[in-house]
């Protein structure tokens, strides 16, 4: 990875809570089989315990639901230093990490952080996910890992990344990932 910069797979969400959880679903389905030089976190709803794995120059593809109107399954890939969307509900975990990065000494300038957010097709409790994520929970696994290792050794800024690997959407911290 350029300029000895770590990469961070972070699963979000809460377990109990079915499709909210899809994070952590995905962050475990990568550490049966992680990307090379990724370091898999399943951090679920505790995104301030994240910040202790976080060190300058990192980059954080945290994986969580995105409620932003779209068909249950969708993907988006999102800027997460940047604030939600309008009109997203985006589970907290994941635009709590930007916020939390604040925290660190200089932190928010120095980490980058890119959302692989799923729109959710049930959010109530259950700890299993609704049909339609537990089928495509391969496919997102697929591309958490693509990204991975698209980061690790491409553009080093999370806003390049968008611009190359996501279609353009109504705003510009809003992108649904290109087919």
């Amino acid at each position: 990875m350029p300029d000895g910069a770590r990469l961070i797979v972070a699963g979000l969400g809460n377990l109990l809570l079915r499709d909210d959880g899809i994070g952590v679903h995905a962050a475990r389905a990568l550490a049966a089989d992680p990307p090379a030089d990724a370091l898999i976190l399943d951090i679920g709803t505790a995104v301030l315990h994240a910040l202790s794995f976080l060190e300058p120059g990192s980059r954080v593809l945290a994986i969580d639901a995105v409620q932003a109107g779209g068909t249950a399954g969708a993907l988006y890939l999102l800027d997460g230093r940047a604030a939600a969307p309008p009109g997203a509900r985006a589970s907290a975990h994941a635009w709590g990490l930007g916020a939390a990065m604040r925290l660190l000494p200089g932190g928010e300038k120095k980490v980058e952080i890119l959302i692989l957010g799923v729109e959710p097709e049930r959010i109530e409790y259950g700890t299993d996910l609704s049909p339609t994520l537990a089928a495509g929970l391969p496919r997102l696994v697929a591309k958490a890992r693509d990204l991975a290792q698209r980061w690790q050794t491409g553009p080093r800024a999370a806003s390049e990344m968008l611009r190359l690997y996501a279609a353009p959407a109504a705003t510009t911290t809003e992108r649904r990932m290109a087919p």
